[in-house]
């Protein structure tokens, strides 16, 4: 749903001179410094980025499903750095959050992730609960005088080394082994006993670092327990991913476009034979194939976005989105690589880069693996009730 069509085209607009004046000038800069320069954060944030998703009345653009969408779409055509470091607040950073916090929570946090005065991110996967996330060691004990000591491992956490505020999830009833066994719990740095590490090496994304965080008998009051109340941590997660879903959807769509014009480009000036690449079958086929899937995702995910934002149910739909658009964009990134030839594999033209970038898509926030089962299920239990409404 578009409130505000000319706003929003308005806002479009700035994004676009942003990842084109910007952000693609400095691509090899940060690759190579492996952060983003306080002048381009400083544009991000004149740019509202970090507030997309958060609601006007804690000093957000409050956009819509659909706008988020197709705001992400621009803004993910440079490299995914700038996206994981600018958008991160807009997306998981702060979703849970806004689904399930307190109104004093809210009101606490709320307005600085909004302006980026701070980053969030959340802090959920474990060396053994990545896709088995019930599976989670951290535990969380209560003291019996209002707080909580919390003790475990999280790992490959999105700008831990950096973030300011932590949603981590920990088991609060061990007794308890399924998901009503897990809370999670705000915790900034600098808190005693949480100790981000260091920015693990990676195969790409550099400029958007990640990183584990030790816990070690961390102490907090149960009022930063996510929404006041223990045993909700895996719904909250699962409502902010229900969400963030489509915003990766989206969010490996752009990559796609941009991918998809520089080869375009270089067809149209790489000579082979006497004549310019473009002319061949061969690569019109490779071109017209990323044409198609990125259109087809892109119809997908607006029409995703804009069942969620009529209320609907997009349990299964936010799966598809993920997977499709994921997978899609490796195929784009592969098909790229073979149309720039050797120019694609050695790095000056960026797209290698691309190509490891764009790889992780498919692993986090749910495996391509995990998603077809999800699929599969929500699929047959739609059928079970068909049925039993016969």
């Amino acid at each position: 749903m578009i409130v505000d069509s000319v706003k929003f085209d308005r806002l479009l607009a700035d994004i676009r001179t942003f990842v084109r004046e910007l952000a693609i000038p400095n691509e090899d800069r940060v690759e190579a410094e492996d952060r983003l320069p306080d002048e381009i954060v400083s544009a991000g944030r004149r740019l509202g980025t970090f507030g997309w998703s958060i609601p006007r009345e804690y000093g957000g653009s409050e956009l819509t499903t659909e706008e988020l969408a197709l705001a992400f779409m621009e803004l993910s055509q440079c490299s995914v750095a700038y996206r994981a470091h600018l958008a991160t607040n807009a997306g998981i950073g702060s979703e849970g959050l806004i689904q399930d916090g307190t109104e004093e929570q809210k009101r606490k946090y709320l307005p600085m992730l909004a302006s980026g005065e701070i980053l969030g991110c959340l802090a959920l996967t474990e060396p053994d609960a990545g896709s088995d996330v019930i599976g989670l060691r951290t535990t969380a004990r209560a003291t019996g005088d209002g707080q909580y000591r919390i003790s475990g491992r999280k790992c490959y956490i999105t700008l831990a080394p950096i973030a300011d505020l932590f949603t981590v999830f920990a088991r609060t009833d061990t007794n308890d082994p399924s998901a009503s066994g897990i809370s999670a719990f705000l915790i900034e740095r600098g808190t005693v006993g949480l100790s981000p590490g260091k920015s693990t090496p990676k195969m790409g994304q550099e400029g958007a670092p990640i990183g584990e965080i030790v816990l070690d008998n961390c102490v907090v009051p149960a009022t930063a327990i996510v929404g006041g109340v223990p045993g909700r941590g895996f719904k909250t997660v699962m409502k902010a991913l229900n969400k963030q879903r489509i915003n990766l959807a989206a969010l490996c769509t752009g990559p796609a476009i941009r991918m998809l014009d520089e080869a375009k480009a270089y067809a149209q000036r790489r000579q082979q034979f006497g004549r310019p690449i473009a002319e061949f079958q061969l690569v019109h086929a490779m071109l017209a194939e990323c044409k198609i899937e990125i259109e087809a995702a892109r119809a997908l995910i607006l029409e995703t976005a804009r069942k969620r934002d009529r209320g609907e149910d997009v349990t299964m739909d936010v799966s598809i989105c993920k997977y499709f658009a994921t997978e899609m964009c490796g195929r784009v990134a592969d098909r790229v690589v073979q149309i720039f030839g050797a120019q694609g594999y050695v790095k000056g033209t960026g797209i290698e880069r691309f190509y490891r970038d764009v790889r992780a898509f498919r692993i986090y926030e749910g495996t391509s693996q995990i998603h077809l089962l999800n699929i599969a299920k929500r699929l047959l239990d739609q059928m079970g009730r068909s049925h039993q409404a016969r």
